[in-house]
């Protein structure tokens, strides 16, 4: 009978243990889902296999992704891919939490910009300007500063990015500085500035497609653009350049976060400290994928070609300081509308 007993409870805990078992960890990442096979290959197996987890994904663009988040406050995802200026306004609405910089020793390894971004939350993981490109072929004289798209032989020949985008509010920053002023504080002065830009300005343009159209076709010979937009335009206009600019490009930085109710909190800061890793960063930035934000990162000039690449280049960068960005974004949409006719 004791025999009977021992066996019959031993066989009962096997079963109430089944279903632990047969569990496993899973982490669910929002993120863009851009380059997916090269993901798939290069993050999201290699990790998995570490972890011994499953990666499930919320995919979309940031203000989609972002409100889901918010109407879920903060849970149902454990890393939260963003722009910076789309990571600040989830901090600013409390749906992220800080991270535990003691669970991420590859932080060491980065550019200071990248490091803490925003504070005591998420890093940033991969790194981009904002900057100038122009058809060296078309512009003979060598673009170097910003204030260079207010020169009277440039009219007829700019677009500008859409306000609605990444780049677009950064061009009321630029405005600002060419009038001599701090387009946060004295708005008016930077779209008097805007208003005498215009001249030069063809149209805006909303996606990288529409930019390389305008370029390849010869309706413009200048834009203010980001850098991954270059290799394409590149491929269409051989000519195209960008320009060094001796008052510096913009940075923008796509940041890593956790959101306040993850459910898998130590295994989201094991993700992060992954994607950092100097050896992964290299792979990312070979084979087109992110630009490295650990300095450890060697590329050959070609490799280096399409990304914000090396210490000179990202301490030249300026940064932006997107709580007063993001607070003063729908009045400079309106403004901006307003000088173009939208």
């Amino acid at each position: 009978m004791n025999r009977f007993l021992t066996l019959l409870l031993a066989g009962a805990a096997c079963f109430a243990a089944a279903p632990v078992m047969a569990q496993s960890k899973t982490l669910t990442i929002s993120w863009w889902g851009f380059n997916g096979d090269k993901l798939d290959q290069y993050i999201v197996k290699p990790f998995q296999e570490k972890c011994g987890c499953e990666l499930v994904f919320e995919t979309g663009n940031n203000a989609d992704r972002l409100n889901k988040i918010k109407i879920r406050d903060g849970a149902g995802v454990d890393v939260a891919y963003f722009t910076d200026a789309y990571s600040q306004i989830g901090i600013k609405e409390g749906v992220f939490q800080k991270v535990d910089r003691s669970k991420l020793p590859n932080l060491a390894g980065l550019y200071e910009i990248a490091k803490a971004p925003q504070g005591e939350y998420g890093p940033a993981y991969s790194i981009g300007r904002v900057g100038i490109i122009y058809d060296s072929a078309k512009v003979k004289t060598p673009i170097t500063s910003w204030s260079d798209l207010w020169k009277e032989e440039l009219k007829g020949q700019i677009s500008l990015p859409g306000i609605t985008t990444t780049a677009g509010p950064m061009m009321v920053m630029i405005a600002g500085g060419h009038a001599g002023v701090d387009a946060f504080a004295d708005a008016d002065a930077a779209f008097e500035s805007i208003e005498a830009l215009k001249p030069n300005v063809v149209k805006n343009f909303n996606t990288g497609s529409e930019l390389v159209n305008l370029f390849s076709t010869g309706e413009i010979s200048v834009a203010v653009a980001q850098d991954f937009t270059l290799a394409q335009i590149q491929a269409a206009v051989p000519t195209a350049t960008w320009a060094e600019l001796s008052d510096g490009a913009i940075a923008t930085l796509n940041t890593i976060n956790i959101p306040k109710n993850a459910a898998n909190v130590e295994l989201a800061h094991e993700f992060i400290n992954f994607v950092l890793d100097p050896a992964l960063q290299q792979t990312l930035a070979e084979n087109g994928v992110d630009a490295p934000v650990a300095t450890s990162v060697k590329l050959t000039p070609e490799q280096a070609r399409q990304w914000t690449y090396g210490a000179d280049v990202v301490a030249s960068l300026k940064t932006v300081d997107y709580e007063k960005l993001n607070a003063a974004k729908d009045e400079w949409i309106d403004r901006w509308n307003e000088v173009f006719g939208m």
